[in-house]
């Protein structure tokens, strides 16, 4: 193919790429606007770049390479969840249909590589000592910076008993570890359920907010006065997945009235979910819910909800911050565009997305108290196995929450 072709075709990727967000359709052109006009100055910007680097480089470039790689990079420069797929790649996600094997790590994307949000107790990753905060550099030899979020998750998943090989940085650790997993058959634990002092409070964890965790939580509020409970204490820690339909069910449990949550996007009409009173169970019973890094997508909302009602207080660290949703947009080429569309808010008009939820008392986790410790060991050589989580630790995220439940009138 002559390189003026190249360019072109390169040229046209882009221009494709920017009618989508642009609302242009193959029937006409709408009148061009402020934005549009400067994202249509910018095409011939990209053009000039273009013709560099097929003119320029100091060799000829591999056209394909360097078109998938800037669509995925404009992408991804919105947020972690937006993404460009490949043909390819777009064909095998629309084949997966989940329900395989995992490690037990929830991820997004930070600084271009793919994050570690939240790990599940129990877990292969649990038991390798990953932690929400590490980057995965490579998931078998490929670079995550050069793979979009959703194949990332295709990757992680696969047959139960296979392997999975992951090069992992730490923080406070400047090589990465080779880390080595085996795959299982996901499995949800219920909803731990703890009682303290002399249970006047009922502590509840759930691993993830779906339809039937977010119901066992429901009977557990349910049965409070039998069981003799006066305090509530949720901890949403390394709580993840889940749906946000019932991250504001949850919510609604101990609001009689406000808002729990506002979703709103470009060409999303505003939703702002309120508070349904025959939809509430404890609305009056002391509340402290403790978040961390982890927490994040639709137990954020609930954090978020609770906090801005004034009607629990949080403990522990700012949450990850996730919260958008997606559209899927097929294009001619057979590949496809994730794009985030809309966002949750707080109450108070924060987006979770883009500023997570920070608790009003902020403890920090062991895991940072065991990443210095890892990083003072300088003289520890290669081969020394990785530092292992100590056997038994003192929870000062948990023991805070309990202080503050204990001093706070039933």
């Amino acid at each position: 193919m002559p390189k003026i072709s190249k360019i072109l075709l390169l040229a046209v990727s882009v221009v494709l790429v920017v009618t989508v967000f642009l609302g242009v359709n193959s029937s006409g052109v709408s009148a061009a606007t402020e934005p549009q006009d400067g994202a249509y100055r910018q095409i011939n910007v990209y053009s000039e770049v273009l013709r560099h680097i097929q003119t320029d480089y100091v060799e000829e470039p591999n056209i394909n390479a360097v078109t998938n790689g800037a669509l995925r990079g404009l992408l991804e420069s919105l947020d972690a969840d937006s993404s460009y797929l490949t043909a390819d790649d777009y064909k095998a996600y629309k084949a997966d249909k989940g329900g395989k094997a995992q490690v037990g790590i929830n991820v997004s994307k930070r600084f271009g590589y793919a994050t570690v949000v939240s790990v599940v107790p129990g877990s292969p990753a649990d038991k390798s000592n990953l932690s929400d905060g590490d980057i995965i550099e490579a998931i078998g030899g490929r670079d995550t910076r050069d793979i979009s979020l959703a194949m990332i998750q295709l990757l992680l998943e696969g047959q139960p008993g296979t392997e999975l090989t992951l090069s992992v940085v730490r923080p406070r650790k400047s090589a990465p570890d080779k880390i080595i997993m085996t795959r299982v058959s996901p499995a949800l634990p219920p909803v731990t359920e703890t009682m303290y002092e002399n249970a006047s409070i009922l502590y509840m964890k759930p691993g993830i907010l779906d339809h039937d965790h977010v119901q066992q939580i429901e009977t557990k509020l349910k049965g409070m006065s039998k069981a003799g409970n006066k305090k509530i204490l949720l901890d949403l820690r390394d709580v993840a997945a889940g749906d946000m339909p019932e991250a504001t069910r949850l919510a609604n449990f101990f609001l009689k009235d406000g808002t729990i949550a506002i979703l709103e996007g470009q060409k999303v009409e505003k939703q702002t979910f309120t508070a349904d009173a025959s939809k509430s169970i404890n609305t009056t019973a002391p509340v402290v819910v403790l978040v961390n890094r982890g927490t994040a997508g639709p137990a954020e909302l609930v954090a978020a909800a609770l906090l801005d009602n004034k009607r629990a207080d949080l403990v522990g660290e700012k949450t990850f911050g996730e919260g958008a949703q997606q559209k899927t947009f097929e294009l001619p080429d057979g590949a496809a565009l994730i794009l985030s569309i809309a966002k949750y808010e707080s109450p108070s008009g924060k987006k979770l997305q883009d500023d997570g939820v920070t608790p009003g008392v902020l403890v920090a986790s062991n895991n940072d108290e065991a990443a210095v410790a890892e990083d003072d060991t300088t003289t520890a050589s290669e081969n020394k196995p990785p530092l292992q989580k100590p056997s038994v630790t003192v929870d000062e995220q948990l023991t805070k929450a309990l202080d503050l439940l204990k001093n706070k009138a039933a």
